[in-house]
């Protein structure tokens, strides 16, 4: 489970940026239970995403598929999982309004406390 901070401003709508997401970037809709979305796509099993308390962060739960490599033949798997995780961290940008870089300091500065 990874919880990530949502830059202000983007705090308004988040539950619809959150499922809009899922199906902009990885083009599936996600199935809902009690508020968890959870989605299958290329390496992930299963990816569940959901707002956390006040929805003022993303929680993101994801399960890989590591008998992708079993599967298919190596260049492929890997093709898939870069693909896979590139569309992640889209959709983390899209969501959370914090690119990769701004998400290390953050995760950095949570660590320290």
């Amino acid at each position: 489970m990874t919880e990530y901070q949502i830059k202000r401003g983007f705090k308004t709508g988040l539950s619809e940026r959150m499922t809009d997401g899922l199906e902009k970037y990885f083009g599936v809709t996600a199935d809902e239970t009690d508020g968890r979305y959870s989605i299958s796509y290329g390496s992930f099993l299963r990816l569940e995403v959901y707002t956390g308390e006040k929805e003022k962060t993303l929680i993101c739960e994801s399960e890989s598929d590591m008998g992708i490599f079993d599967r298919m033949p190596e260049d492929e798997a890997n093709a898939v999982v870069l693909d896979t995780n590139k569309r992640f961290r889209q959709y983390l940008e899209y969501v959370t309004g914090f690119n990769t870089k701004e998400r290390k300091k953050n995760a950095e500065k949570a660590a320290k406390k």
